[in-house]
């Protein structure tokens, strides 16, 4: 019987650092499995002609851009970092920053971003800096321990849940984290927003709530990492959202306002006075079919038809109250005594 790879198979062989291009001829590959080897074969080839993943490839005429890793020399890292394929990338990095402002995202100086650009290097914005008022200038290079090795602002303090996150997804090539308000009050209330209502939602998210750890610790990024196998969108409770994409820094924002924007119509939609309309588990198996055609990560491939749309733990109108404070076992005890102890006093004076 031939072998068979699934999509799981082929990240696993990714993450141990396996040679894509040695699969033997007769392996059977699952359709998602033939899309990530045929998409890491052209990022490999893009990295090895330029070394960016994602960037534009260099013409003859283009000045060589020297491939890297955090050993290589101070002035080759330089040289990487101050490359028209790098400047390129901290653009886009100041364009995504200023969008997120501009829809108020980020707030002072919140929120940051990482792509990666190299197989132990990532390039990320600096702290203490509006998102809004970035310069390309402003950017810094770090490893994947998170030392800083270009730059003359210091790196963001939350780099370490970005870097995690590409080394726990080896597809995650850009990182987005911002704190939107509607996404992030779903984060507060610790809620996964329901499914089943919109198709650009269903599609291009996968949506799951890490739990709360104070931010730029190991452990926030551990526990943020642990769901990136199975979702691009993690809602950081009492924190944020954070987002990775495995094609470009713009598509992890994309990410971004399709969520933000589904958690807000969700809200409206509940302030109606009348139960959402929800799709059908048919109606999102279709769905969910062109997400897998994409290559995109979510836990409901292969459930049941009718597991598909449960939204068990969402209970729009709910409030929240104090439970009453239970007595204690002793308590009740010695309340019974003395009700004990008055009934046999009544009935002695009664004989």
């Amino acid at each position: 019987m031939k072998r068979v790879l699934t999509q799981k198979d082929i990240e696993e062989m990714i993450r141990k650092g396996d040679s894509l291009a040695d699969i033997p001829q007769d392996v059977i590959l699952t359709p998602s499995a033939r899309d990530l080897v045929r998409e890491h074969l052209e990022q490999s080839r893009r990295t090895s002609s330029t070394g960016l993943p994602g960037a534009t490839v260099s013409t003859p005429a283009s000045r060589p851009v020297p491939k890297v890793t955090s050993k290589s020399s101070k002035a080759d890292l330089d040289a990487f970092f101050n490359s028209s394929q790098c400047e390129e990338l901290k653009a886009q990095m100041v364009d995504i920053g200023r969008r997120l402002w501009q829809r108020a995202y980020v707030d002072g100086n919140g929120g940051n971003l990482a792509i990666r650009v190299g197989e132990d290097l990532a390039l990320c914005t600096p702290t203490l800096v509006s998102k809004g008022f970035m310069k390309p200038a402003d950017m810094c290079l770090v490893d994947f321990e998170g030392n800083q090795l270009c730059g003359t602002k210091k790196r963001t303090s939350e780099i370490l849940m970005h870097l995690q996150i590409m080394q726990r997804q080896p597809r995650a090539i850009a990182t987005v984290h911002c704190h939107p308000p509607y996404a992030t009050g779903f984060a507060v209330a610790g809620v996964e927003p329901p499914t089943c209502m919109i198709p650009e939602f269903e599609v291009f998210c996968a949506v799951a709530v890490a739990p709360y750890r104070t931010p730029g610790t190991p452990e926030m990024g551990k526990l943020v990492a642990d769901l990136v196998d199975q979702h691009n969108t993690i809602l950081m409770a009492n924190h944020g959202v954070v987002s990775w994409s495995h094609l470009s820094l713009e598509d992890a924002y994309f990410k971004m306002e399709i969520l933000e924007a589904y958690c807000r119509t969700v809200l409206v939609a509940t302030q109606l006075g009348r139960q959402p309309n929800t799709m059908t588990p048919a109606q999102l198996r279709e769905l969910l079919k062109i997400k897998e055609s994409l290559n995109l990560p979510d836990p409901r491939y292969g459930l049941k038809e009718c597991e598909l749309c449960d939204n068990a733990d969402w209970r729009p109108g709910v409030t929240c109250a104090v439970p009453a404070k239970q007595q204690s076992d002793d308590t009740d005890k010695d309340i019974e005594q003395v009700v004990q102890t008055i009934t046999d006093q009544i009935m002695a004076k009664v004989k």
